[in-house]
């Protein structure tokens, strides 16, 4: 079903830069590039280090760098320079106007009042593409899911369906959310007219919300910052905690033994179209449930052992490289990634319920502006994971407040053992008989051995003759 689809082929329709500035190569059909004739010294720089000096200048220096010339004044106007200005700026952290682009909110410019300097001879892939990605549409890439790739769906799962054959499996649960108390009340708009002055985590910085929203609705950014807050139920006065349940097929959470000492492990998620999570897994072997308050999100998920093309990762497991955007992924990679065996996609619309099993990798995109809520917890079947990832990883344990808990594996064994000691004597016989578990060659080795005193690697024949 559509498993050829070119996504690389699809007919993508991008508007000019608003500086006019085009990618490299097409300086290749044109006797001049500003960036080598207009820069002075800084033309000895490849575009990425020009940029990272730029980096180090305050607001008024940025703009005088940039009328110096129409090369500098080009480089002068990335995003990601004011961006960086604005986020380490006192005025992010007060009531300030969200004026579209980062540049016009750090200098409190309209959009009628800022000068715009065409460039059609500035030829730069590094100022080209962020504009570039922060165009390319989603459609072609969130559509005609391949057959074998989608994620199963569910109207409802018992606990005993979730424990015997889906507790590792990528699902969708179509109805839960619909029947919520706060499902049809809750939407960002809302949410604005009642808690608008109150401070939300987008990413690095702490915003009003009617701050966050104003931004989310008038943006253009590659990656839009994304909200991502683990006390909303604080911040909404527990109105919040009071509007929804955890599905009941999930079962019993055993981080819960934890108590105050348990890593963060619900969070409130709004962004525009475009924003969302890169690759990554969610921590701790922990598995977690994504509802879909408001909106949609495309989903592309693949196995724990079988990171996605694209990714790369230590041999530790503590670090991940991925490209900077989804979008960059997505046009890069996105087509092998649905040949790969194990691949699964799918969209979780308002009112739906998405499981992500412990480890397994995903990456997750808002296909128009949504919110969300959702929880990380441990399933009875997903004891053992978590008990060895505390054990076996701790270099890439998170969460956990470093002072109060030193060992967070002996204070989560301890807990079990006072509260659960049944199940935790299970999953510890389970990971007992993992680690003892003999391979098929280990027990044909053995088998020679006692069979014949010792070991020996024979041919067919069984001829011990010399040939030569």
């Amino acid at each position: 079903m559509h498993d050829d689809v070119n996504d690389a082929s699809v007919e993508i329709e991008i508007q000019p830069h608003p500086l006019l500035i085009k990618p490299s190569g097409n300086a290749f059909t044109s006797e001049s590039n500003l960036r080598d004739t207009s820069c002075g010294l800084f033309a000895l720089f490849p575009d990425e280090l020009i940029l990272q000096v730029l980096g180090y200048l305050s607001e008024d220096e940025l703009n005088a760098v940039g009328a110096t010339s129409k090369g500098m004044y080009g480089f002068s106007r990335a995003e990601e320079l004011w961006k960086s200005l604005f986020i380490e700026s006192p005025a992010c952290k007060e009531h300030f106007t969200w004026r579209g682009t980062w540049r016009r909110t750090v200098l409190n410019l309209s959009e009628t009042s800022e000068a715009r300097i065409a460039l059609p001879n500035l030829f730069s892939d590094a100022l080209y593409r962020p504009f570039h990605m922060s165009q390319v549409p989603l459609g072609p890439f969130v559509s005609r899911i391949p057959l074998q790739n989608q994620i199963l769906r569910f109207s409802d799962m018992s606990a005993e369906e979730f424990n015997t054959k889906y507790s590792n499996t990528p699902f969708v649960l179509t109805s839960p959310v619909k029947d919520w108390p706060g499902f049809g009340e809750w939407t960002y708009k809302t949410l604005v007219s009642k808690y608008g002055d109150i401070k939300f985590r987008a990413e690095s910085v702490d915003w009003r919300l009617r701050d966050y929203v104003a931004y989310m609705e008038n943006q253009s950014d590659e990656s839009p910052l994304y909200l991502f807050d683990r006390a909303f139920v604080e911040k909404t006065n527990s109105e919040m905690e009071a509007g929804f349940t955890v599905p009941d097929c999930f079962g019993k959470d055993f981080f819960e033994v934890l108590g105050s000492d348990r890593p963060d492990r619900r969070w409130m998620i709004l962004g525009p179209e475009r924003s969302g999570s890169t690759f990554h897994k969610d921590p701790n072997a922990t598995s977690a449930w994504n509802a879909v308050v408001e909106g949609e999100k495309y989903w592309i998920m693949f196995p724990p052992d079988s990171p996605p093309p694209g990714v790369f990762v230590s041999e530790d497991q503590s670090e991940v490289t991925s490209p900077l955007s989804i979008a960059e992924w997505l046009v890069g990679f996105h087509k092998v990634a649905r040949r790969i065996p194990g691949c699964v996609e799918g969209i979780c619309k308002a009112g739906e319920i998405l499981h992500v099993p412990s480890g397994w990798w995903h990456l997750v995109v808002n296909t128009q502006p949504s919110l969300a809520l959702t929880q990380n917890f441990v399933p009875t079947t997903r004891l053992p994971a978590a008990l060895e990832f505390l054990d076996k990883q701790r270099h890439s344990i998170s969460g956990f407040n470093c002072e109060r808990v030193k060992d967070p594996y002996a204070l989560f064994v301890q807990r079990m053992e006072e509260q659960y000691p049944g199940e935790l004597k299970k999953a510890m016989e389970a990971l007992e008989a993992k680690y003892n578990r003999k391979t098929k060659w280990e027990m044909l080795v053995e088998d020679k051995k006692g069979s014949s005193g010792g070991f020996s690697f024979g041919f067919a024949g069984g001829d011990d003759s010399d040939d030569d």
